[in-house]
């Protein structure tokens, strides 16, 4: 078994929640505290018509892809990883898999309520996909209220900065506790 060490934040929730813009912030701070990190957009993973033969949900696709862009960041360095996509925090163990060694994992599921999301989506979708963001995001939410484990925190981003959000994962993850030093990759 690899022996690496490696961390990962995921971060998920419906469309509208603000997965990506809090992502991005987060990165954006760690990057003035010098903590090495790296961050995927998950739904990329997987953008092929048609789907794979035998994987019609491109889990494998996804995995696949992980595997071989994570790999590429390690070799060079990189032992954090910010991840987002609508479940990721339900498929933690392809994600630790994909990555390899030992993983510690920190969950994080945004939610927010359905104007807001809708609101959010209506202000980004301005091609013919919204109604069908919509109708996934409605399911999407309930699906992972229901399903998504203890572990994983819940974060409202209803009526907050995407600042505040991003502090409040941040401090989640203990990065900046451990960070230090030249913020090089493959700097502990």
């Amino acid at each position: 078994m690899d022996g690496s060490r490696y961390e990962v934040l995921l971060i998920g929730g419906r469309s509208g929640v603000g997965k990506s813009t809090v992502a991005w912030e987060v990165s954006a701070r760690l990057q003035a505290r010098l903590v090495a990190h790296c961050l995927l957009e998950g739904d990329l993973l997987d953008q092929a018509f048609p789907a794979p033969a035998g994987d019609s949900n491109r889990t494998g696709l996804t995995c696949r892809n992980l595997a071989s862009v994570w790999g590429n960041y390690a070799d060079l360095g990189y032992r954090r990883l910010i991840y987002t996509n609508t479940v990721s925090v339900l498929e933690s163990d392809m994600i630790t898999g994909a990555m390899g060694g030992r993983v510690t994992v920190t969950g994080v599921l945004l939610t927010a309520a359905d104007e807001v999301a809708n609101q959010r989506l209506a202000g980004r979708e301005i091609g013919g996909q919204y109604e069908a963001h919509v109708r996934r995001g409605v399911a999407a939410a309930a699906h992972l209220h229901r399903v998504a484990e203890p572990w994983v925190v819940r974060v409202s981003t209803d009526d907050r900065s995407v600042a505040d959000i991003a502090g409040e994962i941040i401090a989640l993850t203990g990065w900046t506790d451990r960070a230090g030093g030249s913020g090089q990759p493959g700097w502990h």
